[in-house]
């Protein structure tokens, strides 16, 4: 196992998978119980994630992403959707508005920083029909899709992007 610095400089976008590689149920299993660790407003977990599998569904969803094949491709994909309603119970229109979609957001980071801890490799994906995504899972009425993580063993590692500099990204006070 890596240590937390080593995961975070391990985690590339990745595109291109091992195709006779499925993801083990116990290394899958761990990935969403790390998820659904991450902090949450209230500790509501105002979140559903959706693992999908089924090539018919991961074909689906890579069409509604502006067909980005690499989503069918990989072997599991996991959709983060948030859950307004729950939020708001506790904490009103804020809880709704931005609370549920931190919650959601943050449980997705955990996860993809914990593929990378298990071997594998993800990408982020943002870029999508929200209509066609919720179709292609028959999502129940109120659940927001917000991220889509295709997941898998990669098949390349692609070279690190460049980030900003610190100082072009932090004030100090």
């Amino acid at each position: 196992m890596w240590d937390f610095f080593e995961t975070v400089r391990h985690r590339h976008s990745i595109r291109k998978y091992q195709p006779d590689m499925p993801v083990e149920a116990e290394k899958l299993y761990a990935i969403l119980e790390m998820a659904c660790a991450a902090p949450s407003a209230g500790d509501l977990q105002a979140y559903r994630i959706i693992v999908v599998r089924d090539l018919a569904e991961r074909t689906a969803l890579a069409e509604a992403c502006d067909d980005q094949v690499f989503i069918a491709e990989a072997p599991v994909c996991l959709v983060f959707c948030a859950d307004p309603t729950r939020s708001a119970q506790v904490f009103g229109e804020r809880g709704a508005n931005l609370y549920a979609l931190q919650d959601t957001t943050i449980a997705a980071a955990y996860a993809q920083l914990a593929i990378v801890a298990a071997g594998m490799g993800s990408t982020w994906i943002g870029y999508f029909d929200e209509g066609r995504v919720r179709a292609a899972l028959k999502l129940e009425s109120g659940l927001v899709p917000l991220a889509l993580l295709s997941l898998g063993y990669p098949a390349e590692l692609p070279a690190p992007s460049s980030r900003r500099r610190l100082d072009e990204v932090v004030s100090w006070r």
